[in-house]
């Protein structure tokens, strides 16, 4: 039984009135279950009931051991609180008419709702995920990775080095940490370490993150400010902050009745909260907020890293990618990248001023004569497969190799060949007659037993 602090059951009820008893009787009951697929890769799903504000939303009847499935290693699909899906109606309704956005997302590790961005983006458009803290930040990679999109960098920063970006970002999302009043059922560290005056803490400091990020943001751009927390401190009236500090309008997001989302708590701001004891996922708050002002573009001025431009012998990784026209080709300490040419000056410039992880495609490494392709390449959504010999496993195979077991493949060719397991890439392993290596990433592999 989870033992609720009687304030904030007080502080609840003010907010809920007499559903406050169906509220509390849904925090003892299981969490559901539910994820999002990746629409540019397969997956077989066992579950049929969708998530309604989601196209690729789906709940499945129970948990399951998903480290034991390779497609979830293979990023067909990332497993995700259904609440926090409703971001897809913000973007789907205020973004659809647009056809080139750069985005940032600010507190972004693990990656769900970056992930998620990648696939609601107009094609050609550009993510940031940023989380400030290193360890995170390298999940997060990994998460994104996975998900095979080349229009994304991966960030590692504090808000405030992006104050300096001058209205660089067309889309600004900040999951705000918080005092996880949403998690308390999921979470119980969130409910042990909760207190009146560590809301009061987090709100103050989701204001000192709007304020540095908001000079990012250009003029007529958008902010999707969310929370998996209850409070209005944290929700509503950090909303009404930035409307009265700042250029700022909110914006209505339409919903459907029957799904059961409470909205507009005060009479200034648009917000949607998920309560339990109404929708099916965790507790969830979002608002969509407009900049005002005039347009402004961002500086086309060259920056110059001193990358070198692949030189004719390697010409031939072209041939790897998709559309390989639409990428500048270089080589950056042995690494062969692939920028795409449209965001080629937008990259250098925020490579110039933020701590970078990764940007575009790393093909691969050059080691002496040979040419190592990458694992980032082998789960891209851009490779040609057609350029790599295939050897399509077994689910048991398949988790050998993703322990990365030496195990022998039937390889037809000597070389590289891409692992597929149900239609996706998991990785390479390279023939050498007698024996075949298992190039899958030593910090990714699985470390339970298969």
């Amino acid at each position: 039984m989870l033992e609720l602090p009687d304030i904030f059951l007080q502080r609840t009820k003010d907010i809920l009135g007499n559903e406050l008893y169906d509220f509390v009787d849904a925090l003892h009951k299981e969490t559901p279950v539910s994820l999002r697929k990746n629409p540019d890769k397969s997956a077989a799903i066992a579950g049929n009931e969708n998530v309604e504000w989601c196209d690729n939303g789906i709940y499945l009847p129970q948990r399951t051991v998903f480290t034991l499935d390779p497609d979830f290693h293979a990023g067909a699909y990332y497993i995700q609180e259904a609440s926090s899906m409703f971001l897809e109606q913000a973007i789907k309704q205020h973004c659809q008419n647009k056809d080139k956005i750069i985005a940032l997302d600010l507190c972004a590790a693990p990656g769900g709702k970056s992930t998620h961005l990648l696939s609601l983006l107009p094609e050609n458009s550009l993510l940031v995920a940023n989380d400030v803290i290193r360890s995170r930040a390298k999940i997060l990679y990994e998460n994104v990775l996975k998900w095979g999109n080349s229009n994304v960098t991966v960030t590692s920063n504090d808000p405030k080095h992006f104050s300096s970006l001058n209205g660089f970002f067309d889309l600004i999302l900040v999951d705000a940490p918080c005092s996880g009043e949403g998690m308390f059922r999921k979470n119980n560290n969130a409910l042990k370490e909760w207190s009146v005056d560590n809301v009061k803490l987090c709100a103050e400091r989701q204001r000192r993150i709007l304020a540095d990020i908001w000079n990012a943001l250009k003029p007529d751009g958008l902010l999707v400010y969310c929370t998996c927390t209850y409070n209005v401190a944290e929700n509503e009236e950090n909303m009404k902050w930035l409307i009265s500090n700042f250029d700022a309008d909110s914006l209505h997001i339409k919903t459907k009745s029957e799904w059961e989302i409470s909205e507009n708590l005060i009479p200034e701001v648009f917000s949607y909260r998920f309560y339990p004891h109404k929708t099916k996922g965790e507790g969830f708050c979002l608002s969509l907020m407009h900049k005002n002002g005039d347009k402004v573009r961002f500086s086309e001025r060259k920056e110059n890293r001193n990358q070198k431009n692949i030189p004719k012998n390697l010409d031939f990784v072209r041939r790897y990618l998709i559309d390989s026209q639409k990428y500048n080709f270089n080589i950056d300490n042995n690494a062969v990248k692939a920028l795409k040419s449209e965001f080629s000056n937008e990259i250098n410039f925020i490579s110039k001023r933020l701590r970078c992880l990764s940007s575009g495609i790393t093909l691969g490494t050059l080691k002496g004569n040979d040419f190592v392709p990458s694992h980032a390449l082998a789960l891209s959504v851009d490779l040609n497969t057609e350029e790599f010999p295939e050897i399509n496993i077994d689910k048991h195979s398949a988790l050998k190799f993703l322990h990365k077991d030496n195990i022998r493949f039937d390889c037809k060719t000597v070389g590289y060949n891409l692992v597929c397991y149900n239609n996706n890439a998991l990785g390479w392993v390279k023939n050498i007659g007698n024996r075949t290596n298992n190039l899958y990433p030593q910090e990714w592999r699985i470390l339970m037993d298969v």
